[in-house]
């Protein structure tokens, strides 16, 4: 064998539902498809390991999908395409070696939006009493790939510029994208001009998209929206009531539409909008904000009316306590002032009432307590009852009541009580609470206590840097003191401070105290899982990595094999540690761990060391893999090549499994190896006996006497093997099937596949070859017998199979004709030689075998060379036509076909002599000498 492994090539081809291909243009394919339709490509590849293909795009808009979902497989289809999915594709294969194959091919999405007609009107000074002169603008736009054109018309008769004076047609200067829109101009408004008017979008049926129009009627009527809201502004409402707003039009011709929306947002799911009344059951204050009914006829500037929807509430009620503030003194003292402040949050605002009680009876305000509502100094929704001059009789509790002037809304109240142990607050934390030293994963919580009178609400913030809070929000609300983190992480580490806050507690400073947090987590290490293939007697060492740890000063290592310790010990200065086995033994398989353990757990490293097999690799790339030799059955050069032979032991034996799809039986035989397997060894089995035409799966597992390896799975199936997109053949009749030639069925006679060593001792002397091209007496040509009944001038006609070319379109724009070279070997050797003839045959070209090539007479005994380039546009053949001399020393006998892709080359045809359009050809003697025939 040799070493087999090849860079991976790519082409992309294409099968769906194109209106366009257009070939190479500046060295990029543009594929054209119409909206809708259904995109198919598929990436062809080659390259051994099969490579691994992935379709991914770019210059999309940023929310393609197809970003993160790349296809993994070789064809790409995406059904009903939409224009946001045009752009650029990449096919990219790679197997790991030279660079990755990349093609790509330009996705255009074609399409034709309805076009739409928007009308301005402006109206001149009155030049007299009664007459005005009226311009009228008709616009006209649709979206569309590619430009729309647009024209015109009135009635039936279409308007061109300079077509009636009175008609102006023109695009504005300012539009962005050339061919945007097109604008009808009616100067002087005239009796004629009231009449229907048609825009007409087209973009030129490409892809079959037919023009779209949009039928305009202008009248004396025609204006713009006017409309009429039947509700009062603002509108004021209870949680829960039904709100119903009704917009009519007033005036408009064409009849406007209407639509509502919110704060320019869409509506509540559960709004319900019919015409211009819109619906809100069992309104919430969610809902609240200002509703706008817009009308538009496409007539001049849509009409817009709003209305605020008020929605009355009382919320977050919250007091504090302010000491006298003429003294600097946290405490209340008897003799000194002494604030109490409420605050609520209502709407609407102005309907806010405030009562004080004390002890449960009304309070008026009065010299010494003076009651105020809203002082502007502080936010709005807030009352003070200012206690001047504080007595023991003073003490007791305060209730601060909230409630709307209409009612309907349950009242907020609360109360404050005011007695000699209200003080302000202090903080500490408990002992033993400050580092709190947790394990990544607890739930913790951090505690301040809080003490004095009311106990106000505390803040929680992070010390020590500008993150969030575990909740997400910079400060968190704690009404205990504690701070609960469920489930912390390491990167909650750090400082944390609480502080009293003003509410519910002494408007005063705010008292702070501060908690240290330490996460503790166990060993992160690399590896975390490895498999280690080795055969016995071999080498080898495990590496285990301490990636992170906290705490990271104390960490332990054990190696151990299954459950028995092999080694252990302590980290100092490194922060790794390896393990060597010195020679393999059958008892050294098995899983090593490796187990790094510190305060907070252990991080284990795993090794599976195995001598298993590593997986074969299918090649399938095969030439003329698949061969026929009876009509019901075919037979299969399966070809693989096996990863990494030498890092286990010799591979003795594959076992071969087979069934067909579809059915649960499997086949199993074992393929013998003799000697060991070289490292890109190409290994082939040749399946026979095959169902035609039946697909099978293929498993192939390597055997050691480890046991079996990792199989790969492959499917055959049966198929006319004809590259899709010739990129080269090559066929030297080495098998019964003989690479899907057929003989013509209107000739005379058949070539006939022969071997030197099978032919008959009764053959005719002096005449046919002695080998096959390669010199080989078993290797196999094909040759015309011309002994009797055979006549002269008798024809034998043999056809390759049948190639593609590079696609037309449906509209009949053909690309460039590719260029491939057409090469055979050729031996003419009797005194009664005829003559050898080459065609090319086109499918659609009928009655077309355009002559290629032709040779008449004794050539000697020796194997020379023919090349031809050939420009086929269609699918095509190529035949090769044997004709009969006047004897039977007249054999003519081919060997090594090849077409491939490109000019042929080497050596070059003598560029002195007149060659025949679309072909130039010459020989090689196998000895090397160039003979030149010219005719």
């Amino acid at each position: 064998g040799y070493y087999m492994i090849s860079p991976p090539t790519v082409r992309i081809i294409h099968s769906g539902h194109a209106c366009n291909i257009e070939e190479e243009r500046y060295t990029e394919r543009v594929y054209t498809i119409r909206e809708g339709e259904t995109l198919e490509l598929a990436c062809l590849v080659s390259g051994h390991p099969r490579p691994q293909i992935r379709w991914t795009k770019t210059a999309g808009s940023a929310s393609d999908r197809f970003q993160d979902s790349s296809v993994f497989n070789e064809t790409l289809r995406i059904i009903r395409i939409q224009r946001h999915q045009g752009g650029r594709y990449y096919c990219k294969a790679e197997n790991g070696l030279g660079s990755p194959a990349i093609k790509s091919i330009r996705v255009d999405v074609y399409y034709l939006d309805d076009p739409i007609v928007t009308v301005h009107q402006s109206i001149g000074e009155a030049k007299e009493q009664f007459y005005y002169e009226r311009t009228v603008f008709l616009r006209c736009m649709a979206n569309s790939n590619p430009p729309v054109r647009y024209s015109w018309r009135r009635g039936k008769e279409f308007l061109s510029q300079g077509s009636d004076k009175g008609v102006e047609i023109y695009e504005p200067f300012f539009t962005q994208l050339q061919g945007e829109t097109k604008i009808l101009k009616l100067k002087n408004l005239r009796p004629q001009d009231y009449a229907n008017y048609s825009c007409i979008a087209s973009v030129r049926n490409v892809c079959g998209i037919p023009e779209k129009n949009v039928l305009f009627k202008l009248s004396n009527k025609t204006a713009s929206p006017t409309i009429k809201l039947l509700v009062e502004d603002p509108i004021v409402v209870n949680p829960g009531q039904s709100v119903t707003l009704v917009c009519v039009t007033s005036g408009g011709e064409p009849t406007p539409t209407l639509t509502w929306v919110r704060n320019t947002d869409e509506l509540s799911k559960k709004s319900r909008l019919n015409g211009g009344t819109l619906t809100l059951p069992s309104i919430s204050m969610e809902e609240a904000g200002v509703y706008s009914c817009v009308a538009s006829n496409n007539v001049g500037n849509p009409a817009k009316k709003s209305t605020a929807i008020v929605v009355r509430g009382l919320k977050k009620g919250r007091f504090w306590i302010t000491p006298d503030p003429y003294h600097n003194d946290d405490n209340i003292q008897i003799g000194r002032e002494v604030k109490i402040s409420c605050q609520v949050e209502a709407t609407p605002p102005e309907e806010l009432l405030f009562s004080w009680l004390k002890n449960g009876r009304p309070l008026r305000s009065s010299e010494r307590m003076v009651i105020t509502h809203t002082d502007p100094d502080v936010q709005p929704g807030t009352t003070n009852l200012d206690i001047i001059d504080l007595k023991f009789t003073d003490f007791g509790t305060y209730t601060c009541v909230a409630a709307l002037k209409n009612g309907g809304i349950p009242e907020v109240s609360i109360d404050v009580n005011i007695s000699s142990t209200t003080v302000p607050p202090e903080l500490t934390v408990p002992r033993g609470k400050s580092p709190m030293v947790v394990q990544e994963g607890d739930t913790v919580d951090l505690q301040c206590l809080v003490s004095g009178k009311p106990k106000p609400i505390i803040l929680w913030s992070r010390a020590d840097k500008e993150v969030p809070m575990p909740d997400g929000s910079l400060q968190t609300e704690s009404y205990d003191g504690v701070l609960r983190i469920v489930n912390v992480s390491r990167e909650m580490t750090g400082t944390y401070r609480c502080a009293t806050s003003q509410y519910n507690g002494f408007n005063v400073k705010p008292r702070e105290a501060l908690v240290e947090l330490t996460v503790q987590y166990p060993p992160v290490v690399e590896p975390v899982f490895t498999e280690i293939r080795q055969g016995l007697g071999r080498a080898f060492t495990l590496n285990c990595r301490v990636l992170r740890a906290h705490p990271s000063k104390v960490l332990k290592y054990e190696w151990k094999l299954g459950t028995r310790l092999l080694t252990m010990g302590q980290f100092d200065q490194r922060d790794e540690t390896d393990y060597h086995v010195r020679a393999l033994n059958r008892e050294g398989y098995g899983e090593y761990t490796c187990e790094v353990t510190n305060e907070a757990g252990a991080g284990a490293c795993r090794f599976l060391v195995t001598g298993r097999a590593y997986a074969p690799e299918f090649y399938y790339d095969t030439y003329s893999a698949l061969w026929q030799n009876r009509p019901r059955v075919y037979g299969f050069k399966l070809q693989w090549t096996q990863q990494n032979p030498l890092s286990v032991d010799r591979i003795v034996a594959y076992r071969l499994g087979m069934k067909q799809t579809g059915q649960s039986r499997w086949w199993e035989q074992e393929i013998p190896m003799e000697g060991a397997i070289a490292k890109g060894e190409l290994i082939t089995h040749n399946l026979t006996e095959l169902i035609k035409p039946e697909a099978y799966l293929v498993r192939l597992t390597p055997i050691t006497r480890f046991g079996e390896g990792d199989s790969t799975d492959r499917i055959i199936r049966y198929s006319a093997p004809v590259n899709p997109h010739l990129r080269e053949f090559q066929c030297s009749f080495e098998d019964e099937a003989v690479c899907m030639f057929t003989q013509d069925k209107t000739d005379d006679f058949d070539w006939t596949r022969h071997s030197a060593a099978t032919r008959d001792t009764k053959y005719t002397p002096n005449t046919g070859p002695s080998s096959d091209r390669a010199g080989s007496k078993q290797g196999f040509y094909m040759y015309i017998e011309t002994s009797r009944p055979r006549l002269e001038g008798e024809k034998a006609r043999l056809l390759t199979p049948t190639f593609n070319v590079a696609h037309k379109s449906p509209y009949g724009t053909v690309t460039a004709a590719p260029t491939y070279c057409f090469g055979f070997y050729y031996h003419m050797y009797g005194k009664h030689i005829g003559a050898l003839n080459a065609y090319l045959r086109q499918k659609g070209h009928s009655g077309s075998n355009s002559s290629l090539w032709n040779l008449v007479g004794n050539q000697g005994d020796r194997w020379k060379q023919a090349k031809v380039n050939i420009h086929p546009i269609a699918s095509f053949q190529l035949v090769l036509e044997g004709i009969r001399g006047p004897g039977i020393e007249g054999d003519i006998a081919i060997d090594d076909v090849t077409i491939e892709e490109g000019e042929c080359k080497d050596p070059p045809p003598n560029s002195n002599t007149a060659m025949p359009l679309y072909f130039s050809f010459f020989f090689m003697d196998v000895s090397g000498i160039v003979s030149e025939i010219t005719f």
